[in-house]
């Protein structure tokens, strides 16, 4: 364990089970919020013209999603062990934890990959409104992260690392993707 992830971990983590609207607003981020997350992403699917664009949008979460939480984090978690926090600390999570290992976050590899599909999505149908919405989901994702955090299931570096791994697996899906679905079956304005 890196000693600033610890430092970090206590500053974030010291608060929890002090202040009763802390614990449920960081139990709400760190359990629930991402059901919200999937819904958005839902309605944004259903908002795409054309069976294309939904198939489109459709192979590129799936396709970063399973890179990203079902192969890579699981390789990495193989061959690395890095204990989740209240297992090396000794105290009870705010959340019921896992007790596998926790590098990297799977919330994180998940939500970021999910991410980078709606930001490349939104960009390329050049809408305003869902704009916003993006930098909601960016900001309701790293409220998770720190949630996470804040609940005692992860460490700073599970949370930074699960974001690197989404954000990098959404844009290697991206960019095969593109290449191939374009062959296949071309669809407006894609390359952005």
């Amino acid at each position: 364990m890196f000693k600033i992830d610890l430092m970090i971990f206590n500053f974030i983590h010291q608060f929890s089970g002090k202040f009763g609207i802390f614990d449920v607003i960081g139990i709400f981020f760190a359990q629930y919020v991402a059901y919200l997350l999937v819904l958005f992403v839902i309605i944004l699917f259903f908002k795409e013209k054309g069976w294309k664009n939904r198939f489109y949008f459709f192979a590129f979460v799936v396709l970063s999603v399973i890179l990203s939480r079902g192969i890579i984090t699981e390789v990495i978690r193989f061959f690395y062990h890095h204990s989740r926090p209240f297992v090396l600390l000794g105290f009870e999570p705010l959340i019921s934890g896992e007790v596998s290992y926790s590098f990297p976050s799977g919330h994180m590899t998940f939500y970021s990959a999910l991410f980078m599909v709606v930001f490349y999505i939104v960009k390329r149908n050049r809408d305003k409104v869902s704009k916003n919405w993006t930098r909601m989901f960016l900001g309701t994702v790293v409220l998770m992260g720190l949630a996470r955090i804040y609940a005692g299931v992860h460490w700073p570096s599970d949370i930074l690392g699960g974001m690197a791994i989404g954000v990098i697996s959404a844009l290697l899906v991206k960019d095969i993707l593109l290449r191939n679905f374009k062959k296949i079956a071309p669809l407006t304005d894609l390359s952005n």
